[in-house]
């Protein structure tokens, strides 16, 4: 070892320097805000859960009214966050690239899901789309029938999920300079080759985020979709309600099952976010 080691010995450092100070207070705040609000009552649900055992929430799994109300509320949700996807990104452009006279009220209105309480959008959707309503007697001469079955519940959830796709792709979209438009059009590119080889490909990662977003709300939403499903079990019933059946009945073990069953896959979707999110930092983060 030779005498300037000795003199300068090295000193490791358990957390690299900030220009923040009180990083030992935040953090410790931080774990102890997640664990109060959050990983405490997922882990007393998992721990009421494995009460019953394998064979018990393997049963309640079998079960076909679970079973058909976990797919009414995630196959709803995946079509619903599909159309989100499609009119969203839609409203964003026009949002974005466009200037015309009511456009910042249009703006505002895009988050009226956010502020507006989900059962009174529940209660209003039912009343527009039953078969007498405004809407929905315009279809049952049709025989379309669109409150009260899956088709209103996937109604529901493009109108409380849409803000989410909107204002995760919307900003976005306005760093997206016009030149690099200009620049493909100068290069040969017409309008579809600019928009799908040029402008989509730098939104993919927000509009798969926003996807999942409107998905995992979906999912969950329960206010709005009570209305206007009908309840039905076996037809149009969510497992939200499933839920509050079961406690309803006094059957703490068979919700929290059924719950478990969707925290699972919640997490799942979350950490699919998260891996999109990354990906998209990586590869558009010094674009």
């Amino acid at each position: 070892m030779t005498d300037t080691a000795a003199a300068h010995p090295v000193r490791w450092r358990l957390k690299r320097p900030s220009i923040i100070p009180g990083f030992g207070v935040t953090l410790g705040f931080s774990l102890a805000y997640l664990s109060l609000i959050i990983l405490i009552p997922i882990a007393g649900l998992l721990w009421r859960t494995a009460g019953l055992g394998w064979e018990g929430f393997l049963a309640v799994l079998a079960d076909r009214r679970t079973q058909d109300a976990l797919y009414i509320s995630f196959g709803t949700a995946f079509v619903a966050a599909l159309v989100n996807v499609v009119f969203g990104v839609i409203v964003a452009w026009v949002l974005t690239r466009y200037d015309f006279p009511g456009r910042r009220l249009i703006d505002a209105m895009v988050d009226l899901p956010f502020a507006l309480p989900t059962a009174v959008a529940g209660i209003a959707l039912a009343a527009l789309y039953a078969p007498n309503g405004w809407i929905g007697s315009l279809f049952m001469p049709f025989g379309l029938r669109i409150a009260f079955t899956p088709l209103g519940i996937v109604v529901a959830l493009i109108f409380i999920g849409l803000p989410f796709v909107v204002r995760t792709v919307q900003p976005v979209m306005e760093e997206i300079d016009r030149e690099v438009e200009e620049a493909a059009a100068t290069l040969g590119a017409n309008r579809f080759q600019t928009v799908f080889k040029v402008i989509l490909p730098g939104l993919t990662p927000a509009i798969l985020t926003g996807f999942a977003l409107a998905f995992a709300r979906g999912v969950g939403e329960y206010g709005s979709v009570i209305f206007i499903a009908g309840n039905i079990p076996y037809v149009s019933e969510i497992a939200p309600l499933l839920i509050v059946i079961r406690l309803e009945e006094f059957n703490y073990a068979g919700a929290t099952a059924v719950a478990t069953i969707m925290l699972l896959i919640s997490f799942a979707m979350l950490f699919f976010i998260n891996l999109v999110q990354a990906w998209s930092r990586r590869r558009y983060g010094h674009g």
